[in-house]
């Protein structure tokens, strides 16, 4: 393992970015938490002036350096790579490059990512990520998060957990199950007839990613044969049955045979944080799918789930409830989760689950869900969800970037507080700005990840940071 730049905090740091902050409208009952803007794809970094954040940011995790500095790795979606970038002691960028580039991936997309550290998962540290769409690549990808970059062309897939058209790999907390590693898989299968995103789970001795056993969620009740047949509010019950086999077609073949259960484009999962038994309760969303066979189905715009696992064995009986279902709202403009527009990522504290969404153009369906794209907060105690904050593309297309009517994405949002440990909840989170391109046409994208910039997006992306949010 080599050190990384262990002088950052000697380095010229990027002191603020040329992307306006103001391109997230905070909502008034958060009228008191404070955004700014850390990274833009536009920014050139001081002490690292070829580096270039790039197109579509995604999943990230942050460490903190014995040196007070931070070090983030970052998925970049549309450049199938991954960054890692170093921050000075105050969470001002310095430098960046690349750990993983697409020749590695094989120009699959890298989406959410999950950083497993000694203190939260009993090993470590390693960064997981999903490889998703395009290439040839989909699974899931283990990287160093200290690898040289001499290396980035060079991919560590774990074969182990199969393959999925994979949103995330999310490590449980070590207190969960006291002698094993469980990792759930979410498979953003966007299958048009039959809901076919699965959740998957490896689950095998402590820090040991590859002689395990792989597993598929099943719903155990008679009367559920999809994911429609969940109503929102009711606990059904679950295990998990054994899967034997490892290809994509294969494995989804097998999961269906077997009775997994298939939901409309599963993707970012998260557990909840505080106790053991918090860790065995976990959060998915699924963003939904509309088309015509998939009517009554699976959710067209979009749910979350809470699943609660066994508390000693993780293939044991548990349960699963709809906490919010977003097709409610197409019959009653007062339901929950009526503005519900493709939920996407989830991030989990021990009373809320913050739910970031993606919006797939499904507007229509209901007036509720007529806007841009919402972070919200859910609260687990008392049920209640409110809207954080929205992108506010009327301004920013004012301001040069993008434009109206092509919607972006919020992704990637991480809880760094206990990371900072400086008083304050800390939070960071990403815009994936579809419609921003430069105006000389070149593309937001670092030739260090893709070689090939003819095929890559042109598109930018911004990092901010929260401050103030409940935990």
């Amino acid at each position: 393992m080599t050190v990384v730049s262990p002088n950052v905090d000697t380095l010229k740091a990027l002191e603020s970015s040329h992307t306006p902050a103001n391109i997230l409208k905070v909502w008034n009952d958060f009228s008191d938490i404070k955004v700014s803007v850390v990274l833009s794809s536009e920014d050139t970094l001081p002490s690292s002036p070829s580096f270039v954040y790039g197109s579509m940011a995604d999943g990230a995790g942050l460490i903190a350096e014995k040196d007070g500095t931070f070090t983030l790795i970052n998925n970049i979606e549309a450049d199938y790579s991954i960054a890692r970038i170093r921050l000075n002691s105050d969470l001002k960028p310095v430098t960046g490059e690349y750990i993983l580039n697409s020749n590695a991936t094989g120009g699959t997309a890298q989406c959410s990512g999950n950083l497993v550290m000694p203190a939260t998962h009993g090993f470590g540290p390693l960064y997981l990520s999903g490889g998703e769409w395009d290439g040839n690549s989909q699974g899931v990808f283990a990287t160093d998060p200290y690898k040289r970059v001499s290396d980035a062309s060079a991919a560590w897939i774990l074969t182990a957990m199969g393959q999925w058209n994979t949103e995330n790999a999310v490590v449980l907390g070590k207190n969960a199950y006291s002698d094993k590693t469980v990792v759930l898989i979410g498979d953003d299968d966007s299958n048009n007839s039959v809901p076919s995103g699965q959740l998957g789970m490896y689950v095998g001795n402590r820090g040991d990613l590859a002689g395990g056993k792989l597993y598929g969620l099943k719903v155990t009740d008679t009367d559920v044969t999809y994911e429609m047949d969940m109503e929102e509010g009711k606990a059904y019950n679950i295990e998990f049955v054994e899967l034997m086999q490892k290809s994509l077609n294969d494995l989804d073949i097998e999961a269906k045979d077997k009775g997994v259960m298939g939901f409309a484009r599963l993707e970012d999962i998260d557990w909840r944080k505080g106790t053991a038994a918090n860790e065995r309760e976990v959060y998915f969303a699924v963003t939904g799918r509309n088309k015509p066979d998939l009517l009554d189905k699976g959710s067209r715009t979009g749910r979350v789930y809470k699943l609660v696992m066994n508390d000693s064995d993780p293939t044991g009986a548990g349960t699963l409830t709809c906490i919010l279902d977003g097709d409610k709202g197409i019959t009653d403009e007062n339901a929950k989760a009526a503005s519900f527009h493709s939920p996407d990522n989830v991030l989990v504290t021990e009373n809320f689950v913050y739910i970031q969404e993606d919006p797939n153009g499904y507007a229509g369906i209901k007036s509720a869900a007529d806007h841009y794209p919402y972070l919200y907060q859910y609260n687990i105690n008392t049920g209640e969800l409110k809207v954080v904050l929205e992108c506010d593309q009327v301004t920013a297309a004012a301001l040069g970037y993008g434009n109206t009517s092509s919607m972006w994405e919020l992704t990637g949002m991480i809880d760094i507080t206990d990371e900072v440990n400086n008083g304050e909840n800390t939070f960071l989170i990403i815009t994936q700005n579809h419609g921003w391109e430069r105006a000389n046409g070149m593309p937001f994208t670092d030739p260090a990840a893709v070689q090939n910039l003819n095929g890559s997006r042109k598109e930018g992306s911004v990092l901010f940071k929260i401050v103030g949010l409940e935990r």
